[in-house]
C-alpha cells in the first residue's frame, strides 16, 4: 500500500508519538487504525477490546484527530511499533510527512464503528473521580495478577476489571477511565464531557476521545 500522509502542522506529530508511546504501554502488540476522508486524519486505537465483535464484553477506543495537508483517502490498520519507528527518523519531523508501511494489518476491533452522529450529551465528570477509579483499577489487576500467567487469563482478568460499571451521575465502564488517564486525555481539575449514543458512550476532554462499548450504554 505503502502510502505517505503529510500533517498541516508539524506539531502533530509530536504528538502523534506521544499519543502512540501511551497506547503502546497500555498494549504492547497494540494496533493503530488510521482512517482519513478529506484533511482529517482520525486516529484510533483499543486499550480494552473484548476479543469477540458479536460477544460480550467492553471494547474500549481512544481517538485523536489531526489535520493533513490536501484530500486523503485512508483506511488502514498498522502496528504501532511500525509506526514509532517511522516516526523515530528526523526527516519526519523536518518534512511532517509520515511514510506508512507497506501492508495494512487486520485486527477484530478495526470492524467495530462508533457513530458519527446522534450524540446526546449525558453529563460532566470531573477529572479527579476518574483518576482515582483508574487508580483503583490498575492496583486491583496488579494484585490479581501473578507474574506468569496465561494470556488468555490475564485478559479475562482485565475485562472483569475495566468492564465494571461505576455508578453515579453517569454509569460507565472503569475502563473508560483508565483509558483517559493512560493515553493523557486527562488535565488537572477539567470536567470531561460524556456523550451518550445508541450502545455507546463517548469522554471527550480537551486532548481527545475515548469511545466505550458495552451492554448497558444503551
Amino acid at each position: 500500500m505503502s502510502a505517505k500522509i503529510t500533517f498541516s502542522e508539524p506539531a502533530d506529530i509530536s504528538d502523534l508519538k506521544s499519543f502512540l508511546e501511551r497506547a503502546k504501554r497500555l498494549d504492547d502488540g497494540g494496533v493503530v487504525k488510521f482512517k482519513a476522508t478529506g484533511d482529517v486524519l482520525a486516529v484510533y486505537v483499543a486499550p480494552i477490546f473484548s476479543g469477540s465483535l458479536l460477544g460480550g464484553g467492553t471494547t474500549i477506543l481512544g481517538l485523536r484527530t489531526m489535520r493533513l495537508r490536501g484530500d486523503v483517502q485512508v483506511d488502514a490498520n498498522f502496528e504501532i511499533s511500525a509506526i514509532l519507528d517511522r516516526l523515530a527518523k528526523p526527516t519526519v519531523f523536518m518534512t511532517a510527512a509520515l511514510e506508512l508501511p507497506p501492508a495494512s494489518v487486520k485486527v477484530a476491533w478495526a470492524g467495530i464503528t462508533p457513530p458519527r452522529d446522534g450524540w446526546v450529551k449525558a453529563a460532566g465528570i470531573a477529572q479527579p473521580e476518574l483518576s482515582e477509579v483508574a487508580k483503583a483499577g490498575i492496583a486491583e489487576v496488579a494484585g490479581l495478577l501473578p507474574t506468569s500467567i496465561g494470556a488468555s487469563i490475564a485478559g479475562k482478568v482485565r475485562q472483569d476489571v475495566w468492564g465494571r460499571l461505576i455508578a453515579g451521575d453517569m454509569t460507565y465502564p472503569a475502563g473508560a477511565a483508565f483509558a483517559m488517564s493512560g493515553l493523557g486525555f486527562l488535565t488537572p481539575d477539567e470536567v470531561v464531557d460524556v456523550f451518550q449514543a445508541p450502545g455507546w458512550l463517548r469522554f471527550s476532554s480537551q486532548n481527545g476521545h475515548v469511545l466505550c462499548r458495552f451492554q448497558s450504554a444503551s
